[in-house]
């Protein structure tokens, strides 16, 4: 009898987390190869402010429906977010915010995410609008990201501000990756 019961509980507890929900790759770019460099090129024209930030919060929670998938939190765990692979992003993670330009988010959040769940918003949401969510999504991340984040040419895949690797030129622990130092979680090898 207690041998009969194992195949149903191996098949309970498969069924219980979701197939293949993983997050991609933290450094894994979010746009097109051909629209990339136009997207780092593009950078934010409003003021940082308070103000900004609370328009951005009453976008990201109502009209741009991202917590939806995002989550209140931006830990990408949203109500749709277990229904979702790829994971929704983790905007709590530094590594969203290292790897990234400003303006790489503003264009996945205007056209979308190629492989992903995220629709363009350009539709629903003007490019101010847009650019106010960012402000608010870079509160998620702490001390961590807004400080971090490329404001122009970006990291790209393995490319750091100076032309450099990202940090990642000096070897080190895991497959001689020097900058995923710390990585731990979601996203990471």
């Amino acid at each position: 009898m207690k041998t009969s019961m194992f195949p149903l509980l191996v098949v309970m507890v498969s069924l219980a987390i979701p197939a293949g929900a993983a997050e991609r790759h933290m450094m894994e770019p979010l746009v097109p190869a051909d629209k990339l460099a136009a997207a780092r090129g593009l950078t934010s024209p409003l003021p940082s402010s308070p103000e900004i930030v609370e328009q951005g919060k009453a976008l990201y929670n109502g009209k741009g429906t991202c917590f939806n998938c995002h989550g209140i939190d931006g830990g990408g765990n949203g109500p749709l977010a277990a229904q979702l692979d790829p994971s929704p992003r983790n905007f709590q993670h530094y590594g969203f915010w290292r790897h990234r330009t400003e303006g790489e988010i503003f264009w996945v959040i205007k056209n979308g995410s190629v492989g992903t769940s995220m629709v363009g918003f350009g539709g629903q949401l003007t490019d101010e609008e847009i650019w106010s969510i960012i402000q608010y999504m870079r509160s998620f991340a702490g001390e961590h990201g807004p400080g971090m984040m490329g404001h122009g040419e970006g990291m790209g895949p393995m490319m750091g501000p100076g032309g450099g690797m990202g940090g990642m030129e000096h070897g080190g622990p895991r497959g001689g990756m020097g900058g995923m130092r710390g990585c731990e979680g979601e996203g990471c090898p």
